[in-house]
């Protein structure tokens, strides 16, 4: 938020905001008056499920409910490189019974599928390769870990943490 003050004493204060429109993630920029009132848009949260996915949209539930929901795989771009079906503890984005997105936990254990072999006298210093993990991931790990173990990556950063 920035704030211009007035420049004379019948001028009003300006708060210019950006932000992103909820149902579309586009982007916008807006200026409002000092007095000017903002209705809030009430959003819930709900912890739902990762039922299924096709090529174009995912399906998933409420967990206290039952109730089905479904985002087209072009609105989950950013998260579709930690979803796998049957996944749990999603947190969905509500509003007037429409699921406008979903928020992932802040780190996941994931499976590696394949990596380059285990360096024999490898320790855990910074020296990593890169490891592709059960949904397709790519992730930078230490030399020590194989195939086959489960890693907690970092949600937002996409980074590695530790082992599971």
């Amino acid at each position: 938020v920035f704030v211009q003050s007035p420049s004379s004493r019948t001028g009003s204060t300006l708060y210019k905001t950006t932000g992103s429109d909820i149902s579309t993630g586009q982007k916008f920029e807006r200026r409002f008056k000092g007095d000017e009132v903002i209705t809030a848009v009430d959003i819930s949260r709900r912890e739902v499920q990762l039922l299924f996915h096709d090529t174009d949209s995912y399906t998933f539930m409420d967990s206290e409910n039952y109730d089905q929901f479904m985002l087209s795989a072009e609105t989950l771009e950013d998260e579709q490189p930690f979803l796998y079906d049957g996944l749990e503890g999603l947190t969905a984005l509500i509003n007037e019974d429409e699921l406008l997105g979903i928020e992932l936990p802040n780190h996941m254990a994931l499976e590696i599928t394949e990596c380059a072999p285990a360096v024999k006298a490898a320790s855990s210093s910074a020296r990593t390769k890169p490891a592709t993990l059960t949904t397709g991931l790519i992730v930078q790990v230490p030399e020590y870990l194989t195939p086959g173990e489960i890693i907690k990556i970092n949600t937002e950063t996409r980074e590695f943490i530790s082992r599971a």
